[in-house]
């Protein structure tokens, strides 16, 4: 099941679903030559967690560092020796003490604070279904435009970033493969297996790859995250329903959403991350955050830990030539802030409510070097009410929906929201940043397909250099009271709601 909360994953989703037939800098913990001699005694009762533990990457210190994992009581789940992160399960509760004293071991921690046996997308709110009779009657409204796709009248989305008009010179390559990593992606979709990528596609739950037929597919329908996001990225033009930012690329999916919770744990993005960039990937797209932590401060050892694993995995997939886009978030924080109250994490268990700094504290992998950060906006190109920024953080915005403040006029639902694929064959509005961000991924795909030989950080810079910035609003006074929800910081060239701008399709072909 898709938990959905307030940034969560980064979408502040109220999907509504139509039934159609057709350089951060990690210091080293402190090391100790001494062995573990033994294995640690562990309790009876002692619940079972899992740890990523970071060291240096020589085969002889990887070696060493295993041995003492089994002598602190640890068993070896998954070891990425490439870039130095081995996954690790154990019940002794002092495993994260003792491995961090060995030599070798740069630091480790716990990935969860819920046992393994117990039973992360940004987006918010439940599914609302439409009958067959009501989807139906929809979809010919749509249709009344001559080449469009049966539902592309309510893709307002498509037509403010100049999608729509881009297609008919640039469609994007077959070449490019925008990998979702999320929830997983419903290939069976017939408006997503024309432009499915089986071969780079996976379930990475836990840490280990699993590529058998389907593994990447959702646990149940109520796990539509992904396939939204697949859609709005490439879903095809074939007269089928709705049409991607880019409906020539490839999309993959890899999913990352463990079956007990729906969280996205982090050495399940490790995996994630190196296996796209083993694979081929050019573009991946996280709509998400790493759980248990909305913020991973560097002074706790454990979310220190966690920030240094995904950012070995998705700063080795960018060396591979593999360019990161993430959502912002939807808890209308200001990441540039002196300080941001965190209450939701960690959010696996008991959340306590804390005050960090975001300047030490990190949203992962939104906040990693080279990863592109898209806040979201509505249909009046202005920034969505629940989107997070900050000056320095975002990088570019894209339609992520307003349902609030920015309703469309022109479309047969005045929808404020995205339409998108949903499982089985069905098709869904949501809203959040988590839809902003495949909307900047579709674009980095077109400008990809037009240089193919761009590294990510030129294929970054080429997708800032062709964004549309509003510059800040006059007043961000989104429902009247007389106070402004949000301060935008900066100018027409860069600002905290829009970064270097809006991305535009049309610009990027043309």
């Amino acid at each position: 099941m898709v938990h959905l909360r307030s940034r969560r994953r980064l979408g502040v989703a109220v999907p509504l679903v139509l039934s159609l037939t057709a350089s951060l800098g990690f210091l080293p913990a402190a090391a100790s030559a001494a062995p573990l001699a033994e294995p640690a005694a562990q309790a009876a009762d002692a619940p079972s967690l899992a740890y990523v533990v970071n060291t240096k990457t020589d085969r002889r210190t990887i070696e060493s560092v295993k041995k003492a994992t089994a002598a602190a009581g640890g068993t070896v789940v998954a070891t990425y020796a490439k870039i130095g992160v081995i996954v690790v399960h154990s019940a002794n509760p002092s495993f994260g003490a003792q491995i961090r004293a060995v030599r070798g071991v740069e630091s480790a921690g716990a990935t969860r604070t819920a046992p393994l046996s117990a039973a992360g997308t940004t987006d918010e709110g439940p599914a609302q279904k439409l009958s067959h009779a009501q989807s139906t009657k929809l979809a010919k409204a749509s249709a009344a435009t001559e080449g469009s796709e049966p539902l592309e009248a309510d893709q307002w989305d498509l037509r403010v970033i100049g999608a729509d008009k881009a297609a008919k010179i640039n469609p994007g390559s077959s070449k490019v493969t925008v990998a979702v990593i999320d929830t997983g992606v419903d290939d069976t979709h017939p408006d997503l297996a024309p432009n499915f990528s089986a071969s780079q596609s996976a379930n990475c739950v836990g840490g280990v790859a699993d590529t058998s037929e389907g593994a990447w597919r959702p646990y149940t329908a109520e796990d539509y995250h992904g396939t939204h996001v697949a859609g709005e990225i490439a879903a095809a033009r074939n007269g089928i329903g709705v049409a991607g930012v880019a409906p020539g690329v490839k999309v993959a999916g890899i999913k990352v959403s463990d079956p007990n919770n729906g969280l996205f744990y982090p050495e399940s993005v490790v995996c994630a991350f190196v296996f796209a960039a083993d694979h081929g990937v050019e573009i991946t797209n996280n709509s998400y955050y790493v759980d248990p932590w909305l913020y991973n401060c560097m002074d706790d050892p454990d979310q220190k830990a966690i920030v240094d694993a995904v950012n070995r995995a998705q700063l080795y997939a960018q060396k591979k030539g593999t360019l990161h886009l993430a959502s912002a978030g939807n808890s209308n924080h200001d990441m540039d802030a002196d300080s941001i109250v965190d209450d939701t994490s960690p959010d696996d268990s008991t959340p306590v409510p804390r005050t960090i700094d975001p300047h030490t504290c990190f949203d992962v992998p939104t906040q990693l070097p080279g990863v592109v950060t898209v806040t979201a906006t509505g249909v009046k190109n202005v920034k969505s009410y629940y989107s997070s920024y900050g000056y320095g953080v975002a990088d570019v915005a894209a339609p992520g929906g307003d349902r609030k403040f920015q309703i469309p006029t022109d479309t047969p639902s005045a929808n404020g929201r995205i339409l998108s694929t949903m499982p089985n064959g069905e098709y869904g509005w949501l809203q959040g940043t988590s839809m902003a961000s495949p909307h900047a991924a579709g674009v980095a795909a077109l400008l990809k397909s037009k240089y193919p030989y761009a590294s990510p950080a030129q294929l970054q810079a080429l997708l800032k250099a062709q964004a549309d910035n509003p510059g800040c609003p006059e007043s961000y006074d989104q429902d009247g009271d007389g106070t402004q929800d949000a301060v935008c910081e900066g100018g027409k060239r860069y600002n905290g709601f829009y970064g270097f701008g809006i991305v535009d399709a049309l610009d990027a072909v043309d």
